[in-house]
């Protein structure tokens, strides 16, 4: 029951939710989103089919109400999300909707003004109504717009989890969640599998076959004319038949107990797939009141987001120290588990490439191994394609930017932080900030530059402190008694088995590709970069600067 109309207040929302700013482009963005958007309804409630997870549609609907608040136009009439799915035969008892609570706050203020409430897992399948005349099944229909649906009667027939015959002669209204069976689901390991898809595209055939109908069950969530005691409503449900409604219902009066059952069942087996937990109040409004917009009886408590819809600002790209470029997407602040996330990395040039990600687009990101942030895919491009500076691949590669050249600063600092950290020399106090004090203070220009540094060049550069500077000389000076060794490793020598980079400098420099080639455990591939490495000419201009600085081994 996804994608039901939006009915959470802007100002529910947690503060952070709109701490983002207007765009720049706001009316252009605004229209594109709410194209968007009405595109994901139709596919979702007309053909059954999700273009989106649930949770970035429910952010998108949000950051859509905050830009539409930007424009400080008057507020247009919200639109219906369920107006494509709209069919021809009344429900006897309209669809309700619910309001999804953003945070644990909001639901602990809902439940302090109520009394009897329970909790049940929100399933993630198709709304139907259930028509019932002297205890037999008389109608199916599709939740549709909430006041109008189409008519699946015939295929509920064929449905072994629907109850065809109750056991008492009676007239009644229910609705409920048709789901596609699965076997020992975990939510939080396995997500929805689109199984609610599945269903919708099923219940659209005009015919099913056995195997199609045995998958297909239903949970029971609303009896519209049913007894207040909801004690006895679930017991005469389970008699009638329909047993998960009582198997998955419990009473809660605290926040701590509603948010242990959100926290198991979103862990624990479950037979479907589930996005959250529903909060019903026993007593609600007689079913003639019902209306198609979130009523005051019920909400939804979402599982936590594993995914953000982030707008990109900008796009960077970073050279590294063996010449990987790599774009880095500026976000606008999301939250996503308790962590507000404001940058991420594409991966590669290749990949950005091929997605093309511009300022003003939208982006899924998750976290991985929860820890993290990971881009996951484009979900809308910004109609105005804006211009990027992308690096020349081919201007970067394992022996370029050993100086300060035009488009060098990001590979240079890369390699001076390769070289004081621990796959180098393990300078203490040496870490990338600090090279990038020196580097913008003007005092390095080349990759060993610094080792030359003294007391009073230190003391020019504004704002570092006696003890900074201390630390910064003690440095340079134990760098001088590392042994050669570690030197090579500090240069970024193409790695190789300890025993094949015996021997001095001079020794390495004589080797040639088939000499390396002839060194234990080292292919053609390596061969040649060893090669290369080692008779580059700025390299070999390095060699001789630790040469003459009194560095062993050269």
């Amino acid at each position: 029951m996804m994608h039901v109309l939006l009915a959470a207040l802007i100002s529910a929302l947690p503060a952070w939710a709109w701490a983002e700013t207007c765009p720049d482009d706001v009316h252009s963005q605004l229209e594109t989103l709410s194209r968007q958007i009405q595109q994901w309804d139709d596919s979702y409630h007309r053909q059954g089919q999700a273009l989106v997870s649930d949770e970035l549609y429910d952010q998108a609907r949000r950051r859509l109400a905050h830009w539409q608040e930007c424009t400080r136009e008057q507020t247009p009439k919200p639109d219906n999300p369920l107006a494509s799915a709209r069919g021809t035969l009344p429900h006897p008892v309209a669809h309700t909707g619910l309001q999804k609570l953003p945070s644990e706050s909001t639901v602990s203020d809902w439940l302090n003004t109520r009394r009897d409430v329970w909790v049940q897992p929100k399933v993630d399948g198709v709304a139907v109504t259930l028509v019932y005349r002297q205890g037999r099944l008389h109608q199916l229909i599709s939740r549709g717009d909430g006041l109008l649906g189409h008519d699946w009667s015939a295929s509920a027939a064929k449905i072994p989890g629907i109850v065809q015959q109750l056991p008492d002669a009676v007239d009644v209204v229910l609705q409920g969640e048709l789901y596609w069976r699965l076997n020992h689901h975990v939510q939080s390991l396995k997500g929805g599998l689109n199984a609610r898809s599945k269903v919708a595209g099923l219940m659209s055939r005009r015919r099913l076959s056995d195997a199609e109908a045995a998958g297909i069950g239903l949970f029971v969530w609303a009896w519209p004319d049913g007894p207040t005691d909801f004690t006895e409503h679930l017991a005469t449900l389970a008699r009638w038949g329909f047993t998960d409604s009582q198997q998955y219902s419990q009473p809660v009066s605290t926040i701590s107990e509603a948010a242990h059952w959100r926290t198991h069942w979103y862990n624990a087996p479950l037979p479907f797939a589930s996005d959250g937990v529903v909060l019903h109040q026993a007593a609600r409004a007689p079913a003639e009141r019902w209306q198609a917009s979130a009523p005051y009886w019920s909400v939804a408590w979402k599982y936590p987001a594993i995914k953000a819809l982030a707008l990109v600002r900008k796009v960077e790209f970073r050279v590294g120290r063996t010449g990987r470029i790599t774009p880095i997407l500026e976000l606008e602040p999301v939250r996503l588990d308790d962590r507000q996330i404001s940058r991420v990395s594409v991966g590669s040039l290749k990949r950005w490439q091929a997605l093309d990600i511009r300022p003003g687009d939208h982006v899924s990101i998750s976290l991985a191994g929860q820890v993290i942030p990971r881009l996951d895919e484009v979900i809308l491009r910004n109609e105005t394609r804006v211009d990027v500076q992308v690096p020349n691949a081919q201007d970067f590669h394992a022996l370029s930017c050993w100086q300060l050249d035009p488009g060098c600063e990001d590979q240079l600092l890369a390699r001076l932080t390769w070289l004081s950290g621990k796959h180098g020399l393990a300078l203490p106090h040496m870490g990338r900030e600090t090279w990038n004090v020196l580097i913008q203070a003007g005092l390095i220009a080349g990759f060993l530059d610094w080792l030359t540094l003294d007391a009073a060049e230190l003391a020019t550069i504004e704002g570092l402190g006696e003890r900074t500077r201390a630390r910064v000389l003690d440095s340079i000076q134990s760098a001088r008694q590392r042994p050669f060794s570690l030197w090579l490793k500090a240069l970024g020598v193409p790695p190789a088995a300890r025993n094949n980079l015996e021997g001095d400098w001079q020794t390495l420099v004589a080797k040639d590709t088939q000499a390396w080639l002839a060194s234990d455990g080292i292919g053609p591939g390596r061969a040649a970069q060893l090669s290369a490495f080692f008779r580059d000419p700025q390299v070999q201009a390095l060699a001789e600067t630790l040469r003459g600085a009194g560095i062993d081994g050269f």
